[in-house]
């Protein structure tokens, strides 16, 4: 113990006071920063990084990972909640949000002298009846598209405006649909995702099948091409210099030439082959195409000899680009043209190319059984799409959440609510003794901080927002705030839904992080790596 708390005791007790009080501070701070994005009516934040970058969000994982955090505590709050939405890929302004009230209400207790060991237990009890009642509340349902439509519609509509979330919401459920295929959980690994600065955002289009970032090397290439069988090749069709040194002599330019001519001839059997693959497949018939689409580099000269023979070409294409190429057109990869056949080939009904200013870009359509589709967000400019990016990406994971729980939860607040009430009820207060009830009880009036925040975003009495919210429960309706008139509503009936594990997940991160906060009553600087221990001396 300290010299100056020998001397006086109270010194230390207020020591451990002010660091409780600093953690409360750090998490109440970091709620106010981030209450005011929740919800569709919620505001936008600007963040300006060091290079004076402008970024314009709502979505609180962007914040977090973003902001210049000094805190500690503050900092903690914010990894736990991030993590959150590595998890379950949404929910960190809610996590935030549950954090500064849990911390909020508990202070209330504290000044009156209550322990916060006493506040901490009846927070685990709280947290572990909720969980099971939201095991009651949540509706099993199957993911059926107008269902899977309402769940992206209310992820998006956090992020983005309403008429922009309307647009793109059909295109992130039936691509999610498209590589869902039961019993197997959907990879949405296999949703690319590509970016073209053009037009405006309400044209973000799914594409059931690939687009690639480049184009045909050679301008008399035909530029669309139907009905087209597609060969996927990783095979040099150009003159390549040996991975080791070596040298070849030569004394005149006759034996230059039949060296350059030997070289062109190997290049040349590859070509024939090829040709002769398409011939077989195609034949004389103008209505089928055959498409070349090469990791590996193709010469101008082997250019010309494809041209001649109607074979639409594209060389250098990315390795990710190959692995998805077989997933939608089907087909084999051919790390040689020796033994080529027909069942190497996958198909597409069209394959053409769009040139956009001095961009030119490959799309691969009409395919039979896409296992891989293509989101192409467009917008007029690097922020919009940014903004798109980030909100499709939670869209995604909101129908994935859906599909692999079987269930949801009524949103707009309903289910806070209804928990509140319950664990208010007197059943369950039966059940809990002693001390604890003022944890319980600050745990509920916690949760309430969804509803009233939504309330104050949409610009309504908080109050009276609440008081209908809950007179409706009281008579046994699911309800939830309608953001139009701050009225109840019915979520089921609107299509409101949030996902099951974003909810039960940050009650869980919620509960454990204000705990941890509430039992933490000092803040030590550690010592720095490379400073020496106490006693040591150079020698």
């Amino acid at each position: 113990m300290s010299a100056t708390s020998l001397l006086n005791p109270k010194a230390e007790s207020l020591r451990r006071g002010e660091a409780l009080r600093v953690n409360i501070a750090a998490g109440e701070g970091l709620q106010d920063v981030l209450k005011s994005n929740l919800g569709p009516s919620g505001t936008l934040k600007m963040l300006v990084d060091g290079s004076g970058q402008i970024t314009l969000t709502k979505d609180g994982q962007k914040l977090l990972r973003e902001m210049t955090i000094q805190n500690p505590t503050a900092v903690m709050i914010a990894r736990a909640a991030t993590a959150l939405d590595d998890i379950a890929g949404d929910g960190t302004t809610s996590v935030v949000l549950l954090v500064g009230e849990l911390l909020k209400q508990a202070k209330r207790y504290i000044e009156e002298g209550l322990h916060p060991r006493v506040l901490t237990e009846g927070f685990e009890l709280a947290k572990v009846e909720a969980l099971k009642f939201l095991e009651t509340f949540k509706m099993d349902k199957e993911a059926e598209r107008e269902l899977l439509l309402c769940v992206a519609r209310t992820s998006l509509s956090t992020k983005l405006d309403k008429t922009l979330a309307e647009s793109l919401t059909p295109a992130i459920v039936d691509a999610v649909m498209a590589i869902n295929h039961p019993p197997a959980k959907p990879d949405l690994h296999m949703i690319e995702i590509m970016k073209m600065q053009h037009r405006t955002a309400s044209e973000t289009q799914l594409i059931r099948g690939l687009a690639l970032d480049h184009g045909a090397r050679h301008p008399d290439m035909p530029r669309r091409v139907e009905n087209a069988f597609i060969l996927a090749l990783n095979v040099s069709l150009e003159y390549e210099k040996t991975e080791v040194n070596s040298g070849f002599f030569y004394s005149s330019a006759e034996q230059r030439e039949k060296l350059v001519e030997s070289e062109r001839r190997f290049v040349d059997e590859k070509l024939r082959k090829i040709v002769e693959l398409k011939k077989e497949v195609c034949g004389d018939d103008p209505k089928k195409g055959f498409v070349i689409i090469n990791q590996k580099g193709i010469d101008p000269l082997s250019l010309d000899v494809l041209v001649k023979n109607g074979i639409f070409a594209l060389r250098r294409a990315k390795r990710r680009n190959m692995e998805r190429l077989q997933l939608i057109c089907g087909g084999v990869s051919q790390n040689s043209v020796d033994d080529l056949t027909p069942d190497v080939l996958g198909w597409a009904g069209t394959v053409y190319e769009h040139t956009l200013g001095e961009e030119k870009y490959t799309f691969i359509e009409d395919v039979k059984d896409p296992k891989s589709v293509t989101l192409l967000i467009k917008g007029p400019n690097t922020h919009t799409i940014n903004q798109i990016q980030d909100a499709v990406r939670d869209g995604l994971r909101s129908v994935y959440n859906m599909i692999v729980d079987g269930s949801v939860v009524p949103g707009a607040g309903a289910f806070q609510v209804a928990c509140h009430a319950h664990l208010t009820s007197e059943a369950f207060r039966k059940t809990v003794k002693g001390k604890a009830k003022m944890g319980v009880q600050a745990f509920a009036d916690a949760l309430l901080v969804i509803p009233k925040t939504l309330a104050a975003n949409g610009g309504f009495d908080i109050q009276d927002s609440l008081a209908a919210l809950q007179d409706e429960q009281a008579e046994g309706n699911v309800v939830g705030l309608d953001l139009t008139t701050g009225e109840p509503m019915d979520p089921v009936a609107e299509g409101v839904y949030d996902s099951f594990r974003v909810i039960r997940n940050s009650i869980a991160s919620a509960s454990g992080i204000a705990s941890n906060l509430l039992l933490c009553d000092e803040l030590l600087k550690a010592r720095q790596m490379n400073a020496k221990a106490p006693g040591v001396v150079d020698e």
